[in-house]
């Protein structure tokens, strides 16, 4: 945000890592999608420039099934199945893998050059980034969006609200978007290394469990996931579908554990999240509630680290038209 802004940020929980999710993509020629390409460049310049933030780059493959079309991570993924995705002009090394060195079972795939963020490292960064840039932090329990503007650290009423309360918009005073679910997702880290950053599109085990591996900076671990299951609140782990998990990313990458099966997987914990999805799409726009402009910026579900400078960009160009109009 710009320097003459006096930014308050207010939070419930302070949250010093995420689970890490699966790559997502967004549809071809959606505004997410230029969401996407532009928050590019900044993780690209971050892990060139910053290897404090704890975002590096991996040598990446996506392997595909045809018969994941029409399944509900096929459809999430869809953009992976396409053999030229629309991101293959944006990310660096792009191309086919040829049909010899497909994996057991897929069909076709794609390498290229992406990153990976350790979150861990990640979020404090931020924090730190703006406490040097003048934002001030608060916690607090917030039972209508309206009530943030009087909570200024100035003693003056706030002149907007940026919302991005992710699951909890769908049952915040002023907002209650009846449209907010969760998708869980769950994962394993490891100490074990990957040789690669590697994800299906699909599995033999529910259409509702994908594929991934990636290995985080800094000595993060790697993460093994995941699953996609929609409207399931469910916070705690699932044994059977971490065993699930395991043996997936081993039979994927057998270099995880030199080709000897899950149990020389070093576990470090198990990682349950919630994917704030919203099903008419991410809600980046303003309106006023109890005369306070607010700027909403929520429902990113598993597109949040992927999409998040590009969202901010928009955002930011809403704070300004809104205060614009108020001068």
């Amino acid at each position: 945000m710009g320097s003459s802004w006096d930014v308050l940020l207010l939070f419930r929980n302070c949250v010093s890592f995420t689970p890490d999710s699966n790559c997502s993509i967004s549809e071809a020629g959606s505004e997410a999608a230029e969401w996407d390409k532009n928050t590019w460049p900044e993780f690209e310049k971050l892990a060139r420039l910053h290897p404090e933030a704890g975002v590096h780059f991996r040598d990446t493959a996506l392997y595909n099934r045809t018969k994941d079309v029409e399944s509900a991570t096929g459809k999430y993924l869809a953009e992976k199945l396409k053999s030229e995705p629309w991101y293959k002009d944006i990310v660096p090394d792009f191309k086919q893998i040829p049909a010899k060195d497909l994996a057991p079972g897929f069909d076709n795939g794609h390498y290229f050059t992406s990153v990976c963020i350790n979150t861990a490292i990640y979020l404090p960064w931020l924090t730190s980034s703006c406490l040097r840039n003048g934002v001030a932090f608060q916690r607090q329990i917030l039972k209508h969006i309206s009530e943030a503007a009087t909570m200024h650290h100035s003693g003056e009423p706030a002149d907007l609200v940026v919302n991005c309360t992710g699951l909890g918009a769908l049952k915040l005073g002023g907002v209650e978007d009846k449209h907010m679910m969760p998708i869980r997702g769950q994962i394993v880290v490891v100490r074990n290394e990957a040789n690669l950053m590697c994800s299906t599109s699909g599995t033999d085990d529910g259409e509702d469990e994908v594929c991934y591996i990636m290995q985080r900076a800094a000595g993060g671990g790697t993460i093994l996931g995941g699953s996609y299951q929609k409207g399931n609140w469910d916070s705690q782990f699932d044994p059977n579908l971490a065993n699930r998990i395991m043996k997936r990313a081993v039979d994927l990458c057998p270099a995880l554990t030199d080709s000897k099966g899950i149990e020389r997987l070093s576990i470090i914990r198990h990682g349950v999240g919630l994917r704030p999805y919203r099903q008419n799409g991410t809600r980046i726009e303003k309106e006023r509630i109890n005369g306070v402009w607010v700027v909403h910026n929520y429902g990113h579900g598993g597109f949040g680290y992927q999409s998040s400078y590009g969202c901010s960009q928009k955002a930011v160009t809403l704070v300004g038209e809104a205060l614009s109009s108020e001068s």
